[in-house]
């Protein structure tokens, strides 16, 4: 494991090998999924090994982005689709990841690509397009080879995910095949997402997140990243962490849907992406892609046996995961202030920033512009 200092105690994100999951004997699927269990418990992310992903596969992932953010902004620009549909480009600016908890910052730094499951191809039920829109590919003459690129990681991710859905189901004490059908329609896509600031424009603004705040929504998230810090996790003690993931292992980490199910016994942790930035301020390019496997869309969320305690109510009251993304990314994508996430929202509002780094004014939309170059060199999303 990667990590930045952890100078408020020990805080590790465990690396799980999960190979022997298919062949292995009951001994040792019970203790990956003992494993999986305590970082769910306690962390709520995981390196995970083991994975079987071919190393082309990334490198050919890395490479499709490179060349589709090296676009000229008018051209990618033809490609952002409207909030509502959760597909195709996102400029730089557009977004504010802390609006699906309710929480108010400056916009996010981030570009991204967002594909995902199309509905048209999808047999045996009908699919709504609201939640399966059709994907918008960059034109192949001047991206060559990106939509295979992308959909060869997309598959491998999903299948990953789809594995891990039954590590979970183990680790809960319930048979393995239990989310299968919640998830056998899964609401899933894949975001690329760039760090790297406009032409013209060379140092970071004083406040502002690559990527603010926010829990992911549904059950899964598998993510690829370079070694360019950013990413931070928060942890018990209200503290940020820095994370990285190790040479060849992907970060997990679970979502809302699962937290909701176990009423908060596992975790659907708090995650925020600092610009990554030079000794001078300067903003570096930074990648990564999260693939995110949220369940079927008319899958109803609430408590499994035994996660309530005896005489008191399930902290959240049932929803279906195609209502909570929505109601999410109302928040991130069409800036409307998620207003059900209070239990969220104080986790941040609660939280501490590191001594080394420049505190982001959450309130401050005409946040100065930094030349300190104070700000730590951490992870990314």
């Amino acid at each position: 494991m990667a990590e930045g200092p952890a100078p408020h105690g020990d805080f590790e994100v465990p690396a799980i090998d999960v190979s022997r999951w298919a062949g292995g004997g009951a001994a040792e699927r019970a203790a990956l999924a003992a494993a999986v269990d305590a970082a769910a418990r306690t962390v709520g992310f995981m390196q995970i090994t083991g994975h079987g992903i071919p190393a082309a596969a990334g490198r050919d992932l890395a490479d499709a982005m490179d060349a589709f953010f090296a676009l000229p902004q008018e051209e990618k620009r033809t490609l952002v689709a409207p909030p509502e549909i959760n597909r195709g480009y996102t400029p730089p600016r557009a977004e504010k990841l802390s609006l699906s908890l309710g929480v108010t910052s400056p916009e996010d730094l981030f570009e991204a690509f967002n594909v995902g499951v199309d509905g048209t191809g999808h047999t045996g039920v009908a699919l709504p397009a609201t939640h399966f829109p059709a994907n918008r590919w960059p034109d192949p003459r001047r991206v060559p080879g990106f939509r295979e690129a992308v959909d060869t990681w997309f598959r491998h991710a999903g299948a990953l995910a789809r594995t891990l859905t039954g590590v979970f189901a183990h680790a809960l004490g319930l048979d393995e095949s239990f989310f299968r059908p919640y998830t056998d329609h899964s609401v899933d896509v894949l975001r690329m997402n760039n760090y790297a600031l406009p032409a013209g424009e060379t140092r970071v603004d004083r406040g502002r997140m690559g990527m603010g705040a926010h829990t992911d929504y549904g059950i899964v998230t598998v993510l690829w990243a370079d070694q360019v810090p950013g990413l931070q996790i928060l942890g018990d003690a209200g503290q940020w962490h820095d994370v990285r993931p190790a040479e060849g292992a992907l970060l997990v980490n679970l979502g809302d849907a699962l937290a909701r199910w176990t009423n908060d016994q596992w975790r659907s942790t708090l995650h925020r992406v600092l610009p990554p930035t030079d000794a001078d301020g300067r903003l570096v390019r930074r990648r990564s892609a999260a693939y995110f496997h949220d369940g079927n869309h008319d899958a109803v969320i609430s408590p499994l046996p035994g996660c309530v305690p005896t005489g008191a109510d399930p902290l959240y009251p049932p929803v279906t995961i195609g209502d909570h993304i929505t109601a999410k990314l109302a928040g991130s994508r069409a800036l409307r202030p998620h207003d059900d996430a209070a239990r969220e929202s104080a986790r941040l509002l609660a939280a501490t920033e590191p001594a080394t780094a420049t505190t982001p004014d959450p309130g401050n939309e005409s946040a100065t512009e930094s030349t300190s170059g104070s700000r730590p060199h951490s992870g990314d999303r």
